[in-house]
């Protein structure tokens, strides 16, 4: 591994442990919050508590609360369609993901889309108590693209991009260059895939 490459996992696993760390520092109140590292900014992000009721594929999931019923689509990045290679695949290791967390998703919503979904960071807990971004997970695996063009509005990119540390680009950086999942081969991006189809 090269010095680049060390330094970016590095920076990986630091924004990671940071996001765990902020999450732990306020899991002993009943609605965890992650403080924004810049003072002037007054909002913080607030973790909502939903359970899973079904995977899409590996962007898109249905969760629900009570009778609440929730389409998510994760913020700032796209997976395969589930007709593209590694549609399938990237749904299955969404789904096992999700199961390290019994099922139970932490939220923070950003905004809703043009579809009407909530598009939101995914939250799950693990089995030592710290959280795991779920959207930054995916694509550090090679189960999902960073979608740069829907990205400038997610908390975890806002927080750690002022530290000099995208995680997203970091994240798909390590995953290419080892060659994990969409990475083994040549793959063509779902948004492109899209545009295709509908011509």
């Amino acid at each position: 591994m090269n010095l680049k490459s060390f330094a970016n996992a590095a920076a990986l696993f630091l924004g990671l442990g940071l996001i765990a760390f902020q999450f732990n520092k306020g899991s002993q109140q009943s609605q965890s919050t992650i403080k924004p590292p810049a003072a002037e900014e007054e909002k913080q992000q607030k973790f909502e508590r939903w359970q899973v009721k079904s995977i899409y594929d590996g962007d898109t999931l249905r969760a629900r609360r009570g009778e609440e019923e929730l389409k998510i689509r994760f913020c700032g990045i796209d997976a395969p369609e589930l007709k593209m290679p590694l549609g399938i695949e990237s749904r299955d290791y969404l789904r096992s993901l999700v199961e390290l967390g019994n099922g139970e998703l932490l939220l923070v919503p950003v905004e809703k889309d043009r579809y009407g979904r909530t598009v939101a960071e995914v939250y799950v807990k693990d089995s030592r108590s710290t959280a795991i971004n779920l959207n930054v997970q995916m694509v550090r695996d090679g189960y999902a693209w960073h979608y740069e063009k829907y990205s400038g509005n997610c908390p975890v990119r806002g927080e750690f991009a002022r530290r000099e540390a995208d995680l997203f680009e970091i994240a798909q950086e390590l995953a290419q260059k080892e060659g994990l999942g969409i990475w083994k081969g040549n793959p063509q991006p779902p948004w492109e895939f899209r545009r295709k189809a509908k011509k």
